[in-house]
């Protein structure tokens, strides 16, 4: 048996080849299907299956484009719904890859079809090699339960969580391996640990939330100290389940001349500043959003932006591609245009600029104040108020003013529950507290 994890950092995300004799199947893929297809075109596999542990909330899967560019068939929970061609898999089905079987556990609580797919190495074996826990499990953590994918009411999610881990997951042997879909930095729990996969014993013994106080102490604990849920999440979750258009059906955006990119803002898109806090800081278009590449760049996208504004961006010729990709990543595609020459071209035909004074934090005394913004005396000709700056504060407030009202119900669920703990005394965490990788 091959079995091969793929860790996509800015997302926290591991997905998964298996293969033996010259079969394959691909578990929870990342929308960037290359790596699968030439990890199988190397080693002489042909994909036959993608399995779906779930309805993602958090990136765009590549299911559909390994369907189309293979022949594979997209399995996922028979709970799920999805609009795409599929085969729905439910409590004990079996999938053989050459002599390796994988069966599906039916596990909801983070979603209500949400599946575990024990892997046995060989076709005889009694006991389970490994077990790919999805969203369910987690190294150190387990699953958040008020991702609001579905309408179902989060304690009762909460409630199935709770029989998933403990009459399900905990009672396979302590050798089992568990490999989950996310590692430390992802929004799908609370405190995920750093190392990308455990074993059944390790967890039994180490996860405190696996601690067994009775399914009444579990529901209180897993739905106090909730982040709130980003904005793209219920976009994503979306797109998986209707199925992503193909690659082949975005293109890459126009690189726009100053005058028509100044265009398309004041006509109302969003300037996103991908480049470096250095770069950034001494000469940007007036008004603009920045998020580097140079850390959780697609998460902080969908926290900020709703999902269907129009983007313009910013950034160096030889990473405009990788800003691009890693927005539809998540779902993230009406990008209308890349400006062409950069902030140096643009403040040199006269458009609006600011900057942001740069100060090295160690160059600070006790009590120093950061130095305040300031707007290049331009900021305000020309382009009009379209392109004035705007104040982080505006932007979120944006977000929560033109969220689809289909999703405004499952928002306020999510933000009642947060202030719920509030004023239980117990502070929410951050969504991004703890963001290693780049995303």
């Amino acid at each position: 048996m091959h079995f091969k994890q793929f860790y996509v950092g800015c997302l926290a995300h591991a997905s998964y080849l298996i293969g033996d004799q010259d079969e394959a199947v691909v578990v929870d893929p990342s929308r960037d299907i290359d790596m699968y297809l030439e990890e199988a075109r190397n080693l002489g596999f042909r994909i036959r299956w993608v399995l779906e542990t779930h309805l993602h909330a958090d990136f765009v899967s590549g299911h559909r484009e390994i369907a189309a560019r293979t022949g594979a068939t997209i399995a996922i929970g028979c709970q799920a719904e999805a609009a795409y061609p599929h085969r729905g898999l439910c409590e004990g089905d079996e999938i053989r890859i050459g002599d390796v079987r994988l069966r599906a556990l039916e596990t909801p609580g983070h979603t209500p079809e949400s599946l575990c797919f024990l892997v046995f190495e060989h076709a005889g074996d009694a006991e389970p090699w490994a077990v790919l826990t999805g969203d369910t499990l987690f190294v150190g953590d387990v699953g958040r339960v008020d991702i609001l994918s579905s309408r179902l009411p989060v304690s009762e999610l909460a409630a199935r969580m709770y029989d998933s881990l403990h009459r399900k997951l905990l009672i396979l042997p302590d050798g089992t391996r568990v490999y989950p879909a996310h590692g430390a930095g992802s929004l799908c729990g609370r405190s995920i640990g750093k190392e990308t996969w455990s074993t059944i014993g390790r967890e039994r013994q180490m996860n405190p939330a696996l601690v067994d106080r009775g399914r009444e102490a579990f529901v209180a604990d897993i739905t106090r100290d909730v982040p709130e849920t980003p904005v793209y999440f219920l976009h994503s979750r979306d797109l998986n389940k209707a199925g992503p258009r193909l690659d082949a059906q975005r293109e890459m955006p126009p690189w726009l001349a100053p005058a028509a990119f100044a265009a398309k803002a004041q006509a109302g898109a969003l300037i996103l500043d991908t480049r470096p806090a250095a770069a950034f800081g001494p000469c940007h278009p007036a008004g603009s959003l920045h998020v580097s590449l140079d850390g959780q760049y697609a998460s902080w996208v969908g926290t900020l932006v709703k999902p269907d504004q129009p983007i313009l961006i910013v950034a160096d010729r030889e990473r405009a591609e990788e800003a691009v990709t890693r927005l539809a990543r998540v779902g993230y595609e009406e990008v209308v245009g890349i400006l062409d020459g950069g902030c140096e071209r643009w403040r040199a035909e006269g458009m609006p600029v600011d900057a942001v004074p740069q100060v090295a934090a160690e160059t600070l005394a006790p009590g120093d104040r950061s130095p305040r913004r300031r707007h290049a005396p331009c900021a305000r000709s020309a382009l009009g108020p379209a392109l004035e700056p705007r104040s982080r504060a505006r932007v979120d407030d944006g977000v929560r003013d033109r969220l689809p009202q289909q999703h405004r119900g499952e928002r306020l669920e999510a933000r009642r529950l947060h202030g719920r703990a509030q004023r239980r005394g117990r502070h929410g965490r951050l969504p991004h507290g703890r963001a290693p990788g780049r995303g």
